[in-house]
């Protein structure tokens, strides 16, 4: 046995992955949402694309990105390579986004020896360190084992619950000014609003150049809005960047927190 990584914190810096990239166990995974293969991008030497969209959501619900079921996950990810004491790395090309959905599946899934890269491709490019062209995985299946922890993920009947009761705290990661209404939301034929008593944290308040802002600043942004024994819910457009908000929260220390699957885009088509 080689050397075999335990993660301790979400989030690792460009320089301990390159340090580390040679690990036994080690796996980089390419988060980067609507990405298609194309052998002629770069990566992260040896990263994996992990296909958000096709592979790792149920396609067959009208909702983008919507989880995927427990038997799903577990085959997608095995065909990835991914086994029971992989360590994973996660991360995408606009610096932190949809690598966070990433983590956040794994962990609702019951894998938490992931992390993922503070600031993505853009800070490890940045920093000098090598790529290589994108390639296809085609080795070993993994043994990697799915098991679902009910608390991680809300849908429509919990957050329509939770947004008549006092018990959660609901924060919406959109920006101020489709959280205001104040512009159109960006997906076609999706109306303006807000889930009733959320309130809002853009995550791009939680970023800086693409990277997590240090612990005291993540403390002092959710400090504002709920104490650290309070049940978060996030929500944002589709339940991408309510992830953002996930990782910024678990490293500032909230532990009772959950994310809503549909977010607006269901909400808003469900409700009138």
């Amino acid at each position: 046995m080689g050397l075999q990584i335990k993660l301790t914190t979400p989030i690792v810096s460009a320089a301990w992955l390159f340090k580390n990239i040679n690990a036994d166990n080690l796996i980089v995974l390419d988060g980067t949402i609507n990405k298609e293969f194309n052998p002629e991008s770069v990566q992260i030497p040896q990263a994996r694309f992990f296909d958000i969209k096709q592979k790792f959501s149920d396609v067959s619900n009208p909702f983008p990105s919507a989880f995927p079921s427990q038997e799903q996950f577990q085959k997608e990810a095995q065909l990835l390579g991914v086994n029971q004491d992989s360590a994973i790395v996660v991360y995408d090309d606009k610096g932190i986004y949809s690598s966070a959905r990433v983590w956040w599946l794994f962990k609702a899934f019951g894998f938490d020896n992931i992390a993922v890269l503070n600031g993505g491709f853009p800070t490890w490019q940045k920093a000098g360190y090598p790529t290589e062209f994108m390639n296809v995985y085609t080795e070993g299946k993994g043994n990697f084992t799915a098991n679902l922890q009910p608390n991680f993920m809300k849908f429509f009947g919990d957050v329509k619950k939770a947004s008549q009761e006092t018990s959660y705290t609901i924060i919406d990661a959109r920006s101020q000014a489709r959280f205001n209404c104040e512009v159109p939301e960006p997906r076609a034929g999706l109306r303006s609003g807000t889930i009733p008593n959320s309130v809002n944290l853009p995550f791009t308040d939680l970023l800086e150049n693409g990277e997590l802002k240090p612990k005291v600043e993540l403390e002092k942004a959710f400090y504002m809005l709920a104490e650290k024994d309070e049940a978060l819910i996030f929500s944002c457009g589709s339940g991408i960047t309510a992830c953002v908000l996930a990782l910024g929260a678990t490293v500032a220390g909230y532990n009772n927190i959950s994310v809503y699957d549909g977010s607006w885009t269901e909400w808003g088509t469900l409700v009138e």
